[in-house]
């Protein structure tokens, strides 16, 4: 890392808390000073000092057809010239609903927002709201932004109640978080036969992104529907990465399971502060002013989000996009692992579509006791090195890998190459 790079961190950390706006970009868990971005364009980032690197972050997700995507900067700045903020209602507010209903059949109603935390913290009391019930389900190493319900440790055994893992988060909400273990139905069904007529929601990552990618093995997802139906208990499903990165319709048209309620963000915004929950209108309909829950935001909708969200979703909507990006993931896949061969640790890969996550230790890696045997020191020397050779993973062994449509061939063939001199770094 650079002296520039450690100055600019040693000038934030006086007025920004550890120097940062969000934990992760702190390089705590890598080692060393976070790099500091200047501008950004297709699959290329650039920092302060003009360094270029090929981006695997992308936002952490938004940016599905690169930085800087021409379509989506005239979108923001044609609306940006009409005025950036109302606090009334626009017609793209509208087209930006009636695009996410005819994407994901699940949807009949849409709330916008401007957070993921915003839409999952929501998505929770209107869910509380619409059963009656305080009681939610939620699965350890699963993240869902940082709204009280869901900053909780797991205690031993499936039955614990939650215990704050944040100063600040009071007992009050640890214990209306019930935990339960992702890829474990008995753990949930263990919940449900304690206390199932206090239980108002299960909020599940249908593909967990957050403890590193962990795909739902068959049946998981499946088996949460079935344990809700009939219970007055919702389902969940938080797609704030997995909306419109998976397809059009996000994990649960890729596996087929209908939750009650959605979140969505990251893609949906374009890379602009924007995010949605949304599900069954008779649910929906609980919310104010047409209902009695209350939730509401001066800047929800604004025209630039809604200009470049739909500008993106323009561009993943046409026939044959997520065809192509699936199989250059699937391309990028084969290249780590035969790039990691020569890898004097064990390592595994968990993918699904263009979400993908390098583990370094032994497979399968299915929930989040198997991810916490990675090797963080590993993944530590591997990040460092690839940053050395011009590569920009994310910088935590416990995130998702993004590929974006404008990681074309050349720069997939620059990065295979990295990987392979990276490896050394293992030893």
């Amino acid at each position: 890392m650079t002296a520039a790079h450690e100055s600019r961190h040693a000038r934030a950390r006086l007025s920004i808390p550890g120097g940062v706006n969000s934990p992760v970009r702190a390089f705590r868990s890598v080692g060393g000073s976070p790099i500091f971005i200047r501008s950004a364009k297709g699959p290329r980032i650039t920092d302060a000092d003009g360094r270029e690197y090929i981006d695997f972050v992308g936002s952490w997700g938004p940016m599905i057809l690169g930085h800087a995507f021409p379509p989506v900067i005239a979108a923001i700045t044609a609306a940006a010239a009409l005025g950036t903020s109302f606090g009334a209602c626009t017609e793209a507010e509208t087209e930006m609903a009636e695009a996410v209903r005819e994407c994901v059949p699940s949807v009949e109603k849409v709330r916008l927002v401007c957070s993921g935390t915003e839409a999952t913290m929501s998505a929770v009391r209107l869910a509380r709201g619409y059963t009656r019930r305080e009681k939610i389900v939620k699965f350890r190493g699963c993240y869902h932004g940082h709204g009280d319900s869901f900053l909780i440790q797991a205690g031993s055994g499936a039955m614990t109640f939650g215990n704050p893992s944040s100063p600040g988060v009071t007992k009050g909400s640890a214990q209306d978080t019930l935990l339960a273990e992702y890829n474990d139905l008995e753990s949930v069904r263990a919940l449900f036969k304690a206390c199932g007529d206090e239980i108002a929601a299960i909020i599940v990552e249908p593909v967990a992104g957050n403890m590193g990618v962990l795909i739902p093995e068959k049946g998981f997802l499946e088996g949460l529907r079935a344990l809700c139906d009939g219970r007055n208990t919702l389902l969940i499903f938080d797609e704030v990465i997995t909306g419109f990165r998976l397809g059009l319709a996000g994990a649960q048209g890729l596996y087929g399971v209908k939750p009650d309620l959605t979140t969505l963000g990251k893609i949906l915004g374009g890379g602009l502060p924007l995010a949605a929950y949304g599900g069954r209108a008779d649910i929906m309909d609980m919310l104010s002013p047409e209902g009695p829950v209350y939730q509401a935001g001066t800047l929800a909708g604004n025209p630039l989000a809604t200009a470049a969200g739909l500008a993106m979703l323009k561009e993943v909507r046409k026939p044959g996009f997520y065809e192509t990006l699936n199989r250059r993931a699937e391309a990028w896949e084969a290249d780590m692992r035969s790039a990691l061969k020569g890898a004097a640790i064990p390592w595994c890969i968990n993918r699904v579509g263009s979400l993908m996550t390098v583990f370094f230790c032994e497979g399968p890696v299915r929930d989040y006791e198997s991810a916490l045997k990675a090797d963080t020191k590993a993944y530590g020397r591997f990040f460092n090195a690839m940053l050395d050779q011009g590569v920009y993973l994310a910088p935590s062994q416990f995130e998702a890998a993004f590929l974006s449509a404008a990681h074309d061939d050349e720069v997939m063939q620059r990065t295979s190459a990295a990987v392979k001199k990276a490896v050394a770094s293992l030893a």
